[in-house]
């Protein structure tokens, strides 16, 4: 799974939301939606690139808009029930580490390739971690501060 700006700024997005209480999980009667703006200034993002990250997230069925006063976005399942490998797969796709065709079973050359069943391993290993970390854990960061600068 190679990784670009694209997963970084979602998982920023993700984790923002879940920790600022978007999180239908949270206790609270309605989780107060996120706006994009809010997340823009306090992570430095560009408003733009972040209004283009939550189309595939919304798609993936991780992320819902509310509209109206006081709108923005809130998770639409809770923060413990989505993976950062759920995350990263809605914005990045399905990608390799590495170019190599035996990793889709595609190379005429896989069964006397001295690589593939280490890219193999490799791929596996990222897979399990990302899957093995939640967004509520992400979330939890304690020593956060959740105010925007002026």
């Amino acid at each position: 799974m190679l990784i670009s700006s694209k997963g970084r700024y979602a998982l920023k997005l993700m984790i923002y939301i879940a920790a600022i209480g978007g999180d239908p999980a949270a206790g609270a009667k309605a989780a107060p939606a996120v706006s994009l703006r809010e997340v823009a200034e306090r992570e430095q993002i560009s408003l733009k690139y972040l209004e283009q990250l939550v189309r595939p997230l919304m798609n993936a069925g991780l992320l819902r808009s509310v509209r109206g006063k006081g709108g923005g976005y809130v998770l639409a399942v809770p923060a413990q029930d989505i993976r950062a490998g759920d995350i990263l797969r809605a914005t990045e796709g399905e990608r390799s580490t590495v170019a190599c065709e035996g990793l889709e079973g595609t190379c005429g050359r896989s069964d006397l390739c001295s690589t593939v069943k280490f890219w193999t391993g490799l791929e596996e290993t990222i897979e399990a971690y990302v899957d093995g970390v939640t967004l509520a854990e992400l979330a939890h960061v304690p020593e956060m501060s959740l105010d925007v600068a002026p």
